[in-house]
């Protein structure tokens, strides 16, 4: 400063004591606003660095039948570096999938819908359409999602499903645009041919038991007109078969097993369990990254390409939500900063209600032995030695679709066949030798909703499916109950065939079917629809037909709530189609095609079959 004062001279000693002290003063302001910019760009700079150092290319939300599919497929490449966050645990004990038999074992999967370990455990609203019932949802919340829990049935849908999945604003998604990507997916253990995939990943088989019971179902299908069909997924869905099953080698074969674990050790792949994501971060409306939960304690992490969620039908939405995406009115009632208003986001709920028709079996060759404690050590025994036996099967091998009416053009009816009794979701044990047929519809016509509880990521959203709502889903399952009454009725079931159980002989009517129905329904936990694919233009779409959420930047979701409308038949296979095909989109790859590909058609729609 001595420099700025050089050959100024002052003549009134005190004025010129105030002058210095004012230049002093005004000098350290300037000095200290330097600082202090310093200062703010120093700590810019470090927080540029601090999520550079935690960055990603990708950050995928939900280690599920989408996610792993999507982790897998993204880290292909070298260069792309993917974090995969899932709020549920690992679906190993100790490294291994042997031990933790829950999972594994496929005879075993009743125990993981009863188990809020490896389960969202979600329950409906009451249903004033279902006698004020609330329906019990399992979800998976562990690696591998619910195709860790499921059935472990591998049903496609039908083709027009994804040529009206066109129609309705998802352009790109007919089925000549997703068959290639069900068959990139599948090894088929019949090989491939040109409905079938026979590389990929995911392995596909057939029942191994020949049980009577099933070919008694599928002798009494035939008997009461209907055909048989040598493959549900391929060219002819309509008729009765041998299901598919994502079972390989006695063991379940989730999308953890297919995709997550060939890919750990990538070193361009990161995998956090047990981490709850909270929030999507945004700048704008440009989405940055994620905060999540860990141990109890908060975090960030930043994505520089993009976020994707692919948390299923319940999950997505709600972290939309949560996040400041839906209908602005009611983020704005929780408090929640709107970020965009997008109003189709938690709409179109869609799932599959289905009901189970049981009969007594006079021949003790049912399940129900199986069942018994020392009957079930010795199956879970060899199974833990050898992955084979009445351990080695989910035991739902036959099945089929067939039309309800005559007009309908495809199939809107589907069936699973069991030889055992199934109560309350497996969480009551039966009680006698019997078998069941789980029957329902197959494109409702009700649709729900869900919305949040409240701004708390740790609340359950209010799911409200609206079950039964309409006249013609109540018709439609009074003739699934009528038309199964007539195949369980044939010959072929003659030796086997002891009293009805459920309904029971004294529901009659359609008046008391439409009781039983009410009374006893369930969900066949295929919840779907709630971020809907559509052109931006639908005020009710969430997700283009490139799965980028609507109205924002760097934001996806690829699962089963992307779906514009629900498919003929389980959920697993096409959603597992639809993160194969998000994963080229994503890569800026061209879209695989097979041009016409031939579909059966009924020779007239003037019969019912």
């Amino acid at each position: 400063m001595s420099y700025l004062m050089k050959g100024f001279k002052c003549h009134n000693p005190v004025m010129c004591k105030v002058a210095g002290s004012l230049f002093k003063a005004h000098t350290l302001k300037n000095m200290l606003g330097i600082n202090e910019q310093q200062f703010k760009l120093s700590r810019a700079l470090s927080q540029v660095s601090s999520q550079k150092a935690n960055s990603y290319n990708y950050i995928i939300v939900g280690a599920g039948s989408a996610g792993c599919v999507l982790a897998n497929r993204l880290t292909e490449d070298p260069q792309s570096t993917v974090l995969l966050l899932e709020a549920g645990p690992k679906d190993t004990l100790l490294g291994s999938t042997r031990l933790l038999w829950k999972i594994h074992m496929p005879a075993a999967l009743t125990y993981n819908l009863c188990d809020e370990k490896y389960n969202w455990y979600y329950h409906t609203t009451a249903q004033r359409h279902m006698d004020g019932r609330a329906l019990y949802w399992p979800r998976g919340r562990v690696w591998g999602g619910s195709s860790s829990l499921n059935a472990m049935v591998y049903i496609r849908g039908h083709a027009e499903d994804y040529n009206r999945w066109a129609s309705q604003g998802a352009r790109g998604w007919d089925y000549e645009h997703c068959l290639p990507y069900f068959k990139k997916a599948q090894a088929h253990e019949l090989g491939p041919d040109r409905y079938r995939g026979g590389s990929g990943p995911l392995h596909v088989s057939r029942g191994k038991t020949n049980h009577p019971l099933h070919r008694a179902f599928l002798e009494a299908a035939q008997q009461a007109g209907y055909p048989f069909t040598d493959d549900m997924n391929g060219y002819q869905q309509e008729g009765f078969g041998w299901m598919d099953m994502t079972i390989h080698q006695g063991q379940r074969w989730s999308t953890a097993s297919a995709y997550l674990r060939p890919a750990i050790s990538r070193p361009n792949f990161s995998v956090a369990e047990k981490t709850l994501v909270t929030k999507i971060l945004f700048q704008g409306t440009k989405c940055i990254g994620v905060e999540y939960v860990k141990n109890g304690q908060r975090k960030k992490v930043f994505a520089n390409k993009e976020v994707i969620l692919s948390g299923g039908a319940i999950n997505s939405p709600q972290l939309l939500m949560l996040s400041g995406i839906g209908n602005a009115d009611d983020l704005k009632k929780l408090g929640i900063p709107v970020v965009c208003h997008l109003p189709g986001v938690g709409q179109n709920l869609q799932d599959h209600l289905e009901v189970y028709v049981q009969q007594k079996c006079t021949k003790p060759i049912t399940l129900y032995s199986a069942q018994k404690p020392l009957n079930m050590v010795r199956i879970g025994l060899e199974w833990l030695w050898k992955f084979t036996g009445q351990g080695a099967t989910a035991h739902l091998e036959s099945g089929g679709f067939i039309r309800s009416e005559p007009g309908v053009p495809h199939p809107d009816i589907q069936f699973h066949f069991l030889p055992s009794q199934v109560i309350d979701h497996g969480r009551v044990a039966s009680t006698m030798e019997a078998y069941q047929v789980h029957v329902g519809p197959m494109r409702s016509t009700s649709v729900g909703w869900l919305k949040l509880k409240s701004s708390d990521p740790k609340d359950h959203p209010i799911i409200e499916p609206n079950y039964l709502s309409t006249e013609r889903d109540i018709w439609e399952f009074r003739q699934c109950v009528k038309l199964t009454r007539e195949i369980f009725a044939q010959k072929a079931f003659e030796e086997f065939r002891g009293p009805e159980i459920q309904p029971g002989n004294h529901v009659q009517s359609d008046k008391e079917i439409d009781a039983f129905i009410r009374q006893k329904a369930d969900s066949a936990y295929h919840p779907s629809c709630t971020c809907k694919m559509g052109e931006p233009s639908d005020s009710t779409a969430v997700v283009d037909p490139q799965t980028k959420v609507i109205g924002v930047e760097n934001l996806r979701v690829v699962d089963a709530s992307i779906m514009p409308s629900i498919v003929t038949g389980n959920l697993n296979a096409p959603t597992i189609m639809i993160a194969e095909k998000a994963a080229d989109i994503i890569k800026g790859l061209p879209s695989l095609q097979e041009k016409n590909v031939p579909v059966y058609k009924p020779k007239t729609l003037e019969t019912q079959r």
